[in-house]
């Protein structure tokens, strides 16, 4: 490619995951059998939530939200890629590239900040059951919905707009399946500094923040749990977090391992396959999650089979 700015690039090549034609196709099956079931799978909890009255509860609420966010994250990446993989012409358009890293980085901000407020659902519930109906309103409900998605959006707005701002003279080839940021800040000849600034410390603050107060929430949760007297109480107690640590656990494990830190430790084939983790594989076994070992959910979603019947 010619030196010179950002005029000069008008595309990227996304390679994908492999270039191997064989184990491309082996890719292909995969990843659309994960994004159909995430698809269904995430929809059939909003429907048994929204069809259950006994659901209409801030927990499923949060759920039904976060189910909703991750079909969305889910489509921003994977049909995309699914095309590449069938495709010859890996080529995506310097718009295309940011409007994706624009709308993944909202998806992904936004599933943190749910995790976070179904944290403080679980916390109020178990610590100050008498004050819950007050204090998770739904009226607060739906604020603390609101502020996760304008957070969220004004957080990829600011990347987007100083990732525009830097120039991109050559290579225009990303060694990923989707146009990420650290991928993108690699192939730029301007000064990244500020965007590195930017992810390792605002980007710190929106991960850590929704993080540091589900750490909170439990801890206060457990104090309160290991005053209940029976075994058999505690278990019962603590059994309504289990699905909730369960994907904070899957979750931020591998966000954290990808974004705090400096881009100078940035591997692409380890955080390739990392990413996949948490773009692709979380959101499905989310509706998993949350089902199995839920009764409430369970008859939701025996109710809703017999009224499809």
């Amino acid at each position: 490619m010619l030196k010179g700015n950002q005029s000069h690039i008008t595309e990227f090549l996304l390679l994908g995951l492999t270039s191997d034609p064989k184990l491309q196709v082996w890719l292909f099956i995969s990843f659309l059998t994960m994004y159909l079931v995430n698809v269904f799978g995430n929809s059939v909890i909003i429907a048994a939530i929204q069809g259950d009255a006994r659901l209409h509860t801030p927990m499923y609420y949060f759920l039904s939200n976060l189910s909703f966010v991750d079909i969305c994250f889910t489509n921003v990446i994977v049909p995309r890629m699914l095309a590449n993989m069938m495709s010859k012409n890996k080529r995506v358009p310097f718009a295309q590239c940011l409007t994706q890293m624009y709308f993944f980085v909202t998806c992904a901000i936004t599933d943190s900040f749910l995790l976070a407020a179904m944290a403080i659902d679980r916390y109020v519930a178990i610590c100050n059951p008498l004050h819950y109906t007050t204090t998770m309103s739904p009226k607060r409900c739906l604020l603390l919905v609101i502020a996760s998605w304008v957070v969220s959006h004004l957080h990829s707005l600011t990347h987007t707009i100083l990732m525009a701002h830097l120039s991109f003279c050559g290579p225009n080839i990303i060694h990923h399946f989707f146009c990420d940021v650290q991928p993108l800040l690699t192939l730029s000849c301007s000064d990244t500094s500020a965007n590195e600034l930017l992810a390792f410390t605002e980007g710190s603050f929106v991960i850590m923040s929704p993080f540091i107060f589900i750490i909170v929430s439990y801890v206060f949760i457990t104090r309160a749990v290991l005053r209940v007297p029976s075994g058999g109480g505690r278990y019962k107690v603590f059994s309504t977090c289990g699905s909730h640590l369960t994907v904070v656990a899957l979750y931020y494990g591998t966000a954290i391992s990808v974004y705090i830190r400096p881009s100078s430790t940035y591997s692409v084939t380890k955080d390739r396959v990392v990413t996949v983790i948490y773009t692709v594989v979380i959101p499905m076994l989310n509706p998993f999650i949350y089902s199995l070992r839920n009764k409430d959910m369970k008859q939701a979603l025996r109710k809703l089979t017999r009224r499809k019947e």
